[in-house]
């Protein structure tokens, strides 16, 4: 649409942009009502989308901390003698006192060259490019073969470097400047540990350029002190390993030296009553924002402000007004009501089913209570001293209490029927109020934001063929007052002209 000339109040003396100003803020308040809608609109998305990550936080706490045994069921490993061995424990290990007699450790493999390496340092240099070909066999009987291509011109640290970062090798060189001579060590401990030269052109250059003057193809290569594996006698078992660290039913054990020591296991009851009341602490934040949002007034009063109103408001005052104007977004919202409440009986109902024994299959047994304020909105309260207890009596069952796998919901713990409640909630949720990621047209309230700026883009469109007919009729009003003036000013002139 082609623009429409506008001419100011020349010939009336009126302001007629400011008279149409004044008309288009009458035609603009429905406009002004869609832009308020919108927005609320908005905050009502951001709202619920605060709440999903809420409860998504409360989810992953749970996760963390509750449902993943290696939280809840930590150990503690004391050793009577910590020279001789040290342990760890995982979330399965039994609570019991081992003792255990180290009779030997295991020691790693090393080679030394027979002879001095025939030319100095400085003078070592690779002739021609050769590959070395070693069939590895590692301390615990694991084979593998190594492969390692020497360069024409490589010095004797560069060679001492790649046999060091050959990772199939897994050895540890060096060349002792002062007597000439190589040593490799293997990585690994055991017994069972080789380096066999695999061809003769690899047996020639250990011979010839490190000083294995013995060494001989498809044979353990020359000067070797055998390593050997640990032998240790557990509870009167006599049993061998080729490391001086492993893992026996849940605890690792590391040997030191030789001796005797016992190793005692406890579950961790500082580790779960501190995961426990991180819990409390979480789902106590939780319905305390959710029962806030739930019961938080509604101003109707302050609707969200235009952008001319802001104009004429101080920072200060836009800020207080919006702070009603947004306030009560959630209130009475049915999902997060339903939510609530559902949470609540997660949390009080009696679990069910064969690993849950007497006296722990709610959480008042272990200490856990909800707050008889009503005010509160469902508190937990815990008897932190009554918990330790229970912590200590029965560790197993506190757990299974929160994290019973089953096929209905009383069966199941308390925190797989939490993240049940929550993974719904937020599923409803998004289905509302989307997530940021999603365009509007996935989920409720972007569709109707897409309506609403639909509805808009019309009005604005409207609204501009309203201005400029107001001001083609203000143009023609002027327009017929300057001709009725220049007719005026004609007679006037006639008429003087016939007096003279």
């Amino acid at each position: 649409m082609a623009n429409t000339l506008r001419i100011s109040g020349l010939a009336s003396g009126m302001d007629i942009d400011q008279i149409v100003k004044d008309l288009m803020k009458a035609e603009r308040m429905p406009l002004d009502k869609l832009q308020q809608k919108k927005q609320l609109l908005e905050w009502q998305r951001d709202d619920y989308r605060a709440m999903n990550t809420l409860l998504q936080g409360l989810d992953d706490y749970l996760f963390s901390n509750i449902t993943l045994q290696s939280s809840m069921l930590k150990k503690t490993v004391s050793s009577s003698n910590e020279s001789v061995v040290t342990a760890t424990a995982g979330s399965s290990a039994a609570n019991v006192a081992t003792t255990m007699q180290v009779n030997q450790v295991a020691t790693s493999a090393v080679w030394l060259s027979d002879a001095a390496v025939r030319v100095d340092k400085a003078s070592f240099s690779v002739a021609a490019d050769v590959t070395l070909t070693i069939n590895v066999t590692n301390g615990d009987g694991t084979t593998k073969q190594a492969s390692i291509t020497v360069k024409q011109g490589t010095t004797l640290d560069g060679l001492i470097a790649q046999l060091n970062s050959n990772l199939d090798l897994g050895v540890s060189a060096f060349y002792d400047e002062q007597t000439r001579r190589v040593s490799i060590m293997k990585k690994d401990t055991g017994a069972q540990a080789s380096l066999v030269l695999a061809d003769q052109a690899t047996a020639d250059f250990f011979a010839q350029k490190l000083g294995f003057t013995g060494a001989a193809a498809g044979q353990d290569l020359t000067g070797k002190t055998a390593g050997q594996d640990a032998q240790v006698t557990l509870n009167g078992l006599t049993t061998t390993r080729s490391s001086n660290t492993f893992t026996i039913n849940g605890v690792t054990y590391t040997v030191k030296g030789t001796g005797t020591a016992t190793v005692s296991v406890a579950t961790d009851a500082d580790a779960m009553f501190n995961a426990i009341k991180g819990f409390v602490d979480k789902y106590n934040e939780t319905i305390a924002k959710i029962n806030a949002e739930l019961k938080e007034e509604r101003y109707r009063d302050y609707p969200p402000l235009t952008d001319e109103q802001k104009e004429a408001m101080t920072e200060k005052q836009i800020e207080l007004w919006e702070e009603k104007a947004r306030s009560g977004m959630l209130r009475g919202d049915s999902i997060l009501s339903s939510a609530l409440s559902k949470m609540r009986m997660n949390v009080y109902t009696k679990v069910e089913g064969a690993n849950i024994p007497s006296g722990f299959s709610q959480l008042a047994q272990i200490g856990i209570t909800t707050s008889s304020n009503y005010l509160d909105g469902g508190k937990l309260i815990i008897d932190e001293t009554k918990l330790r207890e229970k912590i200590k009596e029965n560790p197993d069952a506190v757990y299974q209490l929160f994290n019973q796998d089953g096929a209905t919901d009383a069966e199941k713990g308390i925190a797989r029927r939490l993240r049940d409640t929550i993974k719904e909630t937020i599923g409803k949720i998004e289905q509302k109020a989307g997530k940021t990621v999603w365009t509007n047209q996935q989920f409720a309230i972007g569709r109707d934001l897409i309506q609403i700026n639909d509805q808009i883009d019309r009005f604005q469109d409207r609204l501009k063929q309203i201005e400029d007919r107001y001001y083609r009729q203000f143009t023609a009003m002027e327009e017929a007052i300057q001709r009725a003036n220049q007719q005026s000013m004609y007679l006037m002139n006639a008429f003087g002209g016939m007096q003279r």
